[in-house]
């Protein structure tokens, strides 16, 4: 009978097998180090990776809500406040992003500027109509007043049409293609305002050039 010959190199005549054990697990290690080495392949984290869940929740804020219903009430009316406060200051100081729409543009800021780079008879319109409301209570100068209103108003239109005029103008040259349209109406609302309560707040004291 023939014998098959192994495919294996016997091990050398005279070597100890346990050497020749140790010897091939040598071979395999530096196998595997030489794979490691190529380009391509990764060598092991060392743990294991994390769920996509746990890396959010560690990226999370912890936030805890109050357990009570009215301190969590209270909690979010103290936020809001807060938050209108900062915005009413914004808008006050005139930043675009707080104004309201009527507000907003180069040409309001415009009108809002020539308005308040002077002093008119319109802006101590509520004055006065006080001082009319108190003589309506003396008989010597109940006759009068119709004439002082009459008079007061006269003054109040003429300045608004030469207000409305002089805005669109300046618009026109500084802002040419920008719409102009109810700026006249808004600066003659804007005049008869008191000083002080004006929203915005003027950025231009009176006789400042515009």
């Amino acid at each position: 009978m023939y014998r098959r010959r192994s495919t294996q190199p016997s091990a050398a005549a005279g070597q100890d097998p346990a050497d020749a054990v140790t010897a091939g697990q040598g071979e395999t290690a530096g196998a595997v180090g030489v794979a490691a080495g190529r380009a391509g392949v990764t060598a092991g984290k060392g743990r294991p990776t994390p769920k996509r869940s746990e890396a959010e929740k560690r990226r999370r804020q912890p936030y805890t809500a109050p357990a009570d219903r009215k301190a969590a009430l209270s909690q979010t009316r103290t936020r809001d406040r807060a938050s209108r406060g900062k915005r009413y200051e914004a808008m006050r100081k005139g930043e675009e992003w707080a104004l309201a729409a009527k507000d907003r543009g180069p040409v309001r800021l415009l009108a809002r500027d020539v308005v308040d780079s002077r002093r008119r008879v319109s802006e101590y319109y509520m004055y006065i109509v006080g001082v009319l409301v108190v003589l309506l209570f003396f008989p010597a100068t109940r006759l009068i007043v119709d004439y002082i209103v009459l008079g007061v108003v006269v003054v109040m239109l003429g300045e608004a049409t030469l207000l409305g005029r002089k805005v669109k103008r300046l618009a026109a040259e500084r802002f040419p293609g920008e719409r102009t349209r109810g700026v006249a109406v808004y600066s003659a609302l804007r005049s008869m305002q008191i000083r002080k309560l004006r929203t915005p707040a003027a950025r231009v004291k009176p006789g400042d050039p515009v």
